[in-house]
């Protein structure tokens, strides 16, 4: 009872106050829609498609300013998948293993440098797209549908599935778990990080508003980058194994 009572003597006095779990969602006959993952994710698209018009709009031979850091994107893309699928099979995955690399570090850089919380909502708050799991979900599972599309479009059904036994049959078990596992680790890994760390620099600028929050918002940031380029490259190499022959 002490205890208890000294839980409520603390709760009279909050040192922060974050509500998390609410939403604002839009109800478009019997389908509820998510309106702030909607909202925050159409920012982000637009971000990148303006950058990819203004790097596009006047190209020149010597690139110079966006045209030049685009194109330093698109190598280092083209690098990533390259290494991950294979010469040989890496071209038609560049897109794929581009735009989860581009939207994904977009939406976590947003968390931390556009200030949603200047834009009140009837209920919850915006934040990055990729801080709700829906989103990392929606991600994880178009993952798992391009690696089976990949192996199935080249091996056929019964030669991708097949594989799940080979060596031995004794791995078929462990294989078809794994395809449970896989999106479910890039999901969360993904959603954890990145609501960690926008509830950590919440709760810091609530206790220290000033100087203590920013080395913690300057970490945040490396680590979405660090993030986004394990998912792209965690999707190329799922894509890469559904592709490789056994032998």
């Amino acid at each position: 009872m002490e205890m208890l009572d000294g839980l409520s003597v603390l709760n009279s006095f909050p040192l922060a106050e974050l509500e998390v779990g609410k939403h604002l969602y839009w109800h478009i006959g019997n389908l509820k829609v998510h309106g702030q993952v909607f909202i925050t994710s159409w920012v982000v698209i637009a971000i990148l498609i303006t950058a990819s018009i203004a790097a596009s709009r006047n190209i020149q031979r010597i690139p110079s300013g966006i045209q030049n850091f685009m194109e330093y994107a698109l190598e280092f893309l083209r690098d990533l998948a390259k290494n991950q699928i294979g010469e040989k099979e890496y071209r038609p995955w560049v897109p794929f293993v581009g735009t989860l690399f581009l939207f994904i570090f977009v939406a976590n850089w947003s968390g931390a440098l556009v200030p949603w919380k200047v834009i009140h909502l009837p209920e919850g708050e915006l934040a990055s797209p990729t801080s709700d799991i829906n989103t990392t979900v929606a991600f994880a599972l178009l993952t798992s549908l391009a690696y089976f599309y990949a192996g199935i479009s080249k091996k056929g059904v019964v030669k991708y599935f097949a594989g799940y036994a080979q060596p031995t049959p004794i791995l078929l078990p462990f294989r078809v778990l794994e395809d449970f596992t896989k999106p479910l680790s890039l999901s969360f890994r993904l959603f954890g990080n990145i609501l960690a760390d926008e509830l950590v620099v919440g709760v810091l600028v609530l206790l220290v508003p000033l100087f203590v929050p920013l080395p913690v918002m300057a970490l945040g940031l490396f680590t979405s980058a660090i993030q986004a380029l394990i998912f792209a490259t965690l999707a190329a190499a799922y894509i890469g194994e559904a592709l490789e022959e056994h032998h």
